[in-house]
């Protein structure tokens, strides 16, 4: 029982971090932003899995409304973008169980495949319904009188491939000198580094 709800503490703890980096301004214009707050959500998914991730990305999401940082359109876009969307970020938690493995094999290729791909999953998922979003309610403030299809996907998206790139390098510095910090406490404690 404690296990767990140490898990859920952590995500809550991860959540708050996700928050307070995505506070950094890394943005450009009203469209183009790198979200440094997805990098400890996809450590923590890689590290406790995809369920705990989504909790967590639920979390990071809600927290958005108590600092004000929340762009309202509509009740359905404002659930779209935040608790829909941050919740999609935890799917890096899908490759979670080859995280472990890898780590505890001291694969270090392995370890940078999945950090990738978790990365790429999560960071996907997410801004898939950003991009959803862009079309459906953020398609008629589109620049230059665009169409709101290519204007949500070609903004979305670079903000999507920014984070994600970010959030790569990162993770595999933190691989490179950290690995354990993928492993969660009774790991850690089996395996010590």
């Amino acid at each position: 029982m404690e296990k767990k709800y140490s898990v859920w503490i952590e995500g809550t703890i991860v959540a708050a971090l996700a928050l307070v980096l995505s506070l950094i301004p890394l943005q450009i214009g009203s469209s183009f932003s790198i979200s440094l707050g997805q990098i400890p959500l996809t450590l923590f998914a890689l590290r406790r899995g995809w369920k705990a991730g989504l909790l967590s990305g639920f979390i990071w999401g809600i927290l958005h409304f108590p600092t004000g940082q929340v762009y309202y359109l509509s009740v359905i876009q404002v659930l779209i973008e935040y608790p829909i969307a941050f919740t999609f970020a935890g799917f890096a938690g899908l490759f979670s169980k080859r995280m472990q493995k890898n780590v505890i094999e001291g694969n270090t290729r392995g370890m940078t495949t999945t950090i990738v791909s978790g990365t790429i999953v999560g960071v996907g998922a997410r801004y898939f319904w950003h991009f959803i979003a862009g079309v459906v309610f953020w398609g008629s403030y589109a620049l230059w009188g665009m169409n709101p299809w290519i204007f949500s996907f070609v903004m979305n998206g670079a903000s999507g491939l920014a984070t994600g790139v970010v959030t790569i390098v990162v993770l595999i510095g933190i691989e490179r000198t950290m690995p354990a910090l993928f492993l969660g406490h009774s790991q850690r404690q089996r395996n010590s580094f």
